[in-house]
């Protein structure tokens, strides 16, 4: 039994929160970059030269890539052969986001009641999402996810007779209505299956996919490509002003159901798509 101490979680969690708001991951830029050539509306180019600018700013001057720091999502992988040891895990969690929060002046964007909207100060409480895994390693995954993306992301127990055209109008139809507020392009995460509940979080970590990598499943796969060929078929474009470019990748993955359902959750990210990832 490895032991591991929170401590060394909560600097972890720190460093993310740090990270992710301030460096793009290089696969999102590049992305940026390849939408940049295939974009033929000028309006369209013009607004991508802008965020590719401002995200390679942001890396130089140490500085937030978007002003909205979002909720902290912090998924965590952990080994079954680690103890963890010298405090409590989710105490560790969110101190190390109190920390980094407030060593790189990022905005506080939880209100503590849904209703009365007061806010924590600090960006605390986390939204931690805990997984047992085999072996004696930890890894976690930071998700600063904005408030305009996740606004923009639903779900709907579709027949199973709906089938995959069911899922594919469902997806269009929520990227047409709201894909425009979520600062496109936009990464797409689609969860197919599963219950209520674990059907959106599937759509979140489709999210944190490496873009450009398709589904293993070949047929998964097509769909996807099928589907990020017709959300770019729309014409919302770079922050919806027009353009080919919508998303910039399209990610589903799939769990069994009950033979009564079909769930189906398609959580949106911005073009920003924040996220850092350490194994311990």
């Amino acid at each position: 039994m490895r032991e591991v101490a929170v401590s060394l979680l909560r600097d972890a969690v720190r460093d993310l929160c740090l990270e992710a708001n301030v460096v793009i991951p290089d696969d999102t830029l590049q992305a940026l970059e390849r939408a940049l050539i295939e974009e033929t509306s000028l309006r369209g180019r013009s607004i991508l030269e802008e965020i590719l600018a401002n995200d390679r700013r942001a890396r130089e001057c140490r500085l937030p890539a978007c002003q909205d720091t979002g909720l902290a999502i912090v998924f965590l992988e952990l080994g079954q052969d680690v103890s963890l040891v010298g405090g409590d895990l989710c105490q560790a969690i969110n101190e190390g986001v109190r920390q980094g929060y407030r060593r790189g002046y990022l905005r506080n964007s939880v209100s503590v009641d849904p209703l009365r909207r007061a806010n924590s100060g600090d960006n605390t409480p986390a939204v931690l999402h805990l997984e047992v895994i085999p072996g004696d390693s930890l890894r976690l995954v930071l998700l600063p996810k904005g408030g305009g993306a996740e606004n923009a992301s639903a779900l709907s127990m579709l027949t199973p007779a709906s089938g995959w055209e069911g899922v594919r109008r469902f997806v269009l139809e929520q990227v047409c209505r709201v894909g425009p507020s979520a600062c496109p392009p936009l990464v797409l995460g689609v969860g197919v299956g599963g219950s209520f509940g674990s059907c959106a979080l599937l759509a979140k970590k489709a999210l944190l996919r490496p873009l450009g990598r398709s589904h293993p499943d070949p047929q998964v796969a097509a769909w996807e490509d099928e589907l990020k060929t017709a959300v770019n078929n729309l014409g919302i474009g770079p922050m919806g002003l027009g353009g080919h470019t919508t998303a910039l990748s399209v990610a589903i993955e799939v769990a069994p159901c009950h033979i009564a359902s079909l769930p189906v959750a398609v959580n949106l990210n911005c073009h920003s798509h924040r996220h850092r990832s350490v194994t311990l």
